[in-house]
């Protein structure tokens, strides 16, 4: 498998962590203190970090550190998109769409021209 085949592969299992320590106690524990959900939150991220750490590595033996970072971005939105939509049952809107097509530009730029690590 090739090197940013599977550093988004970790990425993307590293952002459904992500995602949910950051954002899943808004729904599951909004009646508990916010110590609490800190400290799940971050038992979370722990598994995020296991993931991101090493995909960031692999990464940079073949991406400079501009598109790791936008590769991450994209991910990011996509994970954070349905995640939105289908657990936290946020309404789909077309504001999604042109910050798609903005992170769509960021990956032109920083794609465009052979990586310089």
């Amino acid at each position: 498998m090739s090197p940013i085949l599977s550093a988004a592969l970790l990425l993307a299992a590293s952002n459904v962590f992500m995602t949910f320590a950051w954002y899943a106690h808004l729904k599951n524990l909004a009646d508990k203190p916010w110590y609490v959900a800190a400290l799940v939150s971050w038992g979370i991220a722990f598994f995020e970090y296991i993931l991101q750490v090493p995909a960031n590595r692999i990464g940079y033996t073949q991406l400079s550190l501009p598109q790791l970072k936008i590769l991450q971005e994209v991910i990011t939105l996509t994970v954070f998109v349905p995640f939105a939509v289908l657990y936290m049952h946020k309404p789909l809107k077309l504001d999604y769409l042109w910050a798609g097509l903005c992170i769509l530009a960021a990956v032109y730029f920083v794609f465009r021209s052979p990586s310089t690590s």
